[in-house]
């Protein structure tokens, strides 16, 4: 009974056959998007393995071994894998400090740590994320994708520097002091035949056809100025844990949830992204956590840097076609032919044609009426869209998504605070007789009854001391309880200093309905025993009434409440 107990969590994580059964649906169409994806994602590998420290060769086998393995396990029927500039920007600070062997132990690491948040489910949680920040967030990376490619697609060398927009700049100064309108020419011809292809006939994979025409028109008409990819490496290192050096783990595992917490997020966010280009896919988020947790182990055996779900390559496969996740294992696939076979006649292709289909990549993943929908429902959300995407173009990844989060969260406390209201009541409606004269008796008795509306909380609270406060020419308040939704340790402390000053003015409070739930709050902070105070909470607002009356008929002294409220003081107080 112990071992199905505990085999049933990573069991629930596995591919179902089901899943495995839609590869053969549609595979001519995710053979097709399967190549043009290894097609865009080559240069990407080779050129996050070496930026990241650790080479050409890293990117490569990340791109293959990890890739494989996130599509069979992973939680998304279109999610491509490997190596991305996100992390990239991670593992440079920890090659510079630990060296490559600390990289692959901080991959390890992480992998590990996001097979036990897939077994923990935590990926369900990404679900909360606000619509306007993963529409920001995918319009920021469109504009990252679409910019990274600008020093190829000038072709100029990519200039130093670790911001995009910083990059792209010193691109352009590079391309007005020696322009190269080769390049230009190229990766233009590329995006503008991906994108009018696309609309004319959309099932061609015109990404494939642009790229061959690029490399063909490149080697016939011997144009030098169209830099191609170079050479590659000749095959994948052989699997291996030498690296591991258990006396520096310690230290690498403030690294390691880092690259974790990136894994998992930018994963997630490109599955999301994914469904959203989509019509009737839906990913599994712990089952993406579980699959991109055993393609970073597996990596790193390789010799490969910690890999992630890519946006860029995600989108490509979406754009071209696929259907399942036989389009993202036969990327790896092509990936590992090319790395043992067909190295020489991909190293011809101009890097400038792939920076045109990234391009128009970019262009296609931006929905328009999505964004325009979103920019027009509320101002709060075209706010959120606005920084999300600003931040993603300015900073990174992790810190647009916390900040379109900490916005969303303090707009969404706002509006939620803005609800809670405290109102003079026109009117009992459990009392009766005619409303109105009811009100004005309780006035002229100097007796004034509130109803409070809402939730009490830290966003809104202190208004209530502030109304409560200033509350003039009456004797006794009642407040009415029933109808807050819900009170935090701050709201109950701002009610009880509210009632504290009205006690010293020498008002009485009643207070009528108060919730179950409520009690434990309020106890926690000293109010429940002051609203108590001499008798004066009621189960009813006509027994709070007819509690006021009784106290100002006898001259401060109260009668004790109804036989049934007692009875629910006195088990409140057991308990």
């Amino acid at each position: 009974m112990l071992r199905v107990r505990v085999g049933n969590p990573v069991r629930a994580l596995l591919p179902t056959r089901a899943e495995l059964a839609e590869m053969g649906h549609s595979p001519r169409r995710d053979l097709l998007a399967g190549l043009t994806v290894a097609i865009v994602a080559l240069p990407l590998a080779l050129g996050f393995g070496v930026s990241s420290g650790l080479g050409a060769e890293a990117g490569l086998a990340t791109a293959v071994v990890a890739g494989a393995l996130a599509a069979v396990f992973g939680g998304s029927n279109l999610q491509v894998s490997g190596p991305t500039g996100a992390m990239t920007v991670v593992l440079v600070p920890i090659v510079a400090k630990h060296g490559p062997t600390g990289v692959l132990t901080v991959g390890l690491i992480a992998g590990l740590m996001l097979v036990a948040l897939a077994v923990l489910k935590a990926g369900q949680y990404m679900r909360y994320l606000p619509a306007p920040v993963v529409e920001g967030f995918t319009l920021g990376i469109a504009g990252v994708i679409g910019l990274q490619q600008v020093p190829n697609a000038l072709g100029v060398a990519k200039p130093e520097g670790d911001k995009v927009l910083v990059v792209t700049w010193r691109a352009i100064e590079e391309f007005v002091r020696t322009p190269n309108w080769t390049a230009v020419a190229l990766a233009l011809g590329v995006a503008v035949l991906m994108t009018v292809g696309a609309r004319l006939r959309p099932t061609v994979p015109f990404s494939i056809v642009a790229v061959i025409a690029a490399t063909m028109a490149a080697q016939v008409f011997h144009l030098d100025a169209a830099k191609p990819i170079g050479d590659l490496p000749s095959g994948l290192p052989a699997p291996s844990l030498g690296f591991l050096d258990l006396s520096a783990v310690g230290s690498l595992l403030a690294p390691a949830v880092a690259v974790a917490a990136l894994a998992a997020l930018e994963s997630l966010l490109s599955a999301q992204v994914a469904d959203g280009m989509t019509v009737g896919q839906k990913h599994n988020p712990d089952k993406e956590l579980f699959g991109q947790g055993l393609a970073n182990i597996a990596a790193t055996l390789f010799g490969g840097v910690p890999a992630t779900g890519a946006i860029a390559r995600t989108a490509v496969n979406v754009r071209t076609g696929a259907s399942s996740r036989l389009a993202a294992l036969t990327h790896a696939a092509v990936l590992a032919v090319i790395v043992f076979a067909a190295a020489p006649l991909v190293s011809k292709i101009p890097l400038a044609a792939l920076a045109g289909v990234l391009i128009a990549t970019a262009v296609r993943m931006v929905e328009v009426g999505s964004l325009r929908a979103m920019a027009k429902a509320t101002r709060s959300d075209a706010l959120i869209l606005a920084l999300t995407a600003a931040a993603t173009l300015a900073l990174d990844l992790v810190y647009a998504v916390i900040i379109g989060l900490v916005v969303a969260g303090a707009l969404a406390l706002r509006a939620v605070a803005e609800q809670a209201r405290l109102d003079q009541v026109d009117f009992i409606p459990d009392l009766p007789g005619e409303h109105s004269a009811e009100e004005h008796a309780l006035l002229a008795e100097h007796i004034v009854a509130y109803r409070l509306d809402g939730p009490l909380f830290f966003a809104g609270a202190h208004r209530f001391l502030l109304e409560l406060s200033e509350v003039a020419d009456v004797r006794v308040v009642i407040l009415r309880m029933s109808r807050i939704t819900t009170m935090d340790a701050t709201g109950a402390l701002v009610l009880k200093d509210a009632v504290q000053k009205l006690h010293r003015r020498g008002i009485a409070v009643m207070t009528s309905g108060i919730r179950p739930g409520q009690r434990q709050v309020l106890d926690s902070v000293g109010a429940l025993e002051l609203l108590r105070l001499k008798g004066r909470e009621y189960t009813t607002t006509p027994e709070a009434i007819a509690g006021a009356r009784t106290y100002l008929e006898g001259a401060g002294v109260m009668p004790a409440p109804p036989a049934h409220a007692a009875r629910t003081s006195a088990q409140e107080h057991v308990r």
